[in-house]
């Protein structure tokens, strides 16, 4: 199987001919130095995973054509969503890379009291999503939703999804324990860098859907909350978990 994997907006089938994007022709081009013939793999994030070859290979452009499909997208067994106050620029990078890698179905940003990042790009978040799963091996891109205000987000919540709220107060009950009683479905609230306001705090302990935890007796960084949660939530109710895809 080749190491030069790729993810494809379009639909995906054997015996399809299709042409990649002036980025992808660049990097197989003049990065990896491919030729006609060479095996690559494509995958959309909905028909699977398949083995394509490159059939034409000009200056600027690369057509390849489907061979086989390698391995059906499935649907995850456990569903976990990352919500996040965004952070700067390299810390958000690194949070996006490491939430995709663990297995975040969704990632939704949120404008807290002191959150200190109020904008984000989505097409550089979506290009930080895509070359994390190309590389992990993952089948599916997570959905990245629009940045929106913390207390519209808790409004709009579907509250049938347990959320656990990363109380860096650690009033809340240890992760261990909250995740072993998890549902399959479920959502980490993590909080900027100067966490949650005492209002924010009083607003998600009122919630009946709202789970406190609590991730140790040390104050981590945001990012290190984030990469803990999920590390732990799949190891004990996620897909490292249960055996299967679950991607």
């Amino acid at each position: 199987m080749s190491d030069i994997r790729l993810y494809i907006e379009n639909k995906l089938a054997p015996d399809m001919a299709f042409e990649l994007s002036d980025k992808q022709s660049h990097y197989l081009i003049n990065v990896m130095r491919c030729k006609i013939g060479d095996i690559i793999t494509c995958f959309n994030g909905a028909d699977g995973e398949f083995l394509c070859q490159i059939e034409n290979c000009g200056k600027k452009n690369v057509e390849v054509r489907v061979q086989s499909c390698l391995q059906k997208a499935g649907d995850a067994r456990a569903d976990i969503w990352l919500v996040f106050a965004p952070l700067k620029k390299d810390r958000t990078d690194f949070l996006i890379e490491k939430a995709v890698e663990l297995g975040a179905s969704k990632l939704i940003p949120v404008v807290t009291r002191y959150t200190n990042c109020e904008r984000i790009k989505p097409d550089r978040l979506r290009a930080q999503a895509i070359e994390a799963a190309e590389q992990s091996k993952r089948l599916t891109i997570p959905e990245i939703t629009p940045l929106t205000d913390f207390s519209d987000f808790l409004a709009s919540y579907d509250n049938s999804r347990e959320l656990f709220f990363m109380d860096e107060r650690r009033q809340g009950a240890t992760a261990v324990d909250a995740f072993s009683q998890s549902k399959a479905s479920a959502a980490i609230l993590i909080g900027p860098e100067g966490g949650f306001s005492n209002e924010e705090a009083t607003m998600l302990n009122s919630l009946d859907f709202v789970t406190n935890i609590s991730l140790g007796p040390r104050i981590l960084r945001a990012e290190t909350a984030a990469v803990s949660a999920l590390a732990l939530w799949q190891a004990i109710a996620g897909d490292w978990y249960h055996s299967g895809d679950g991607k």
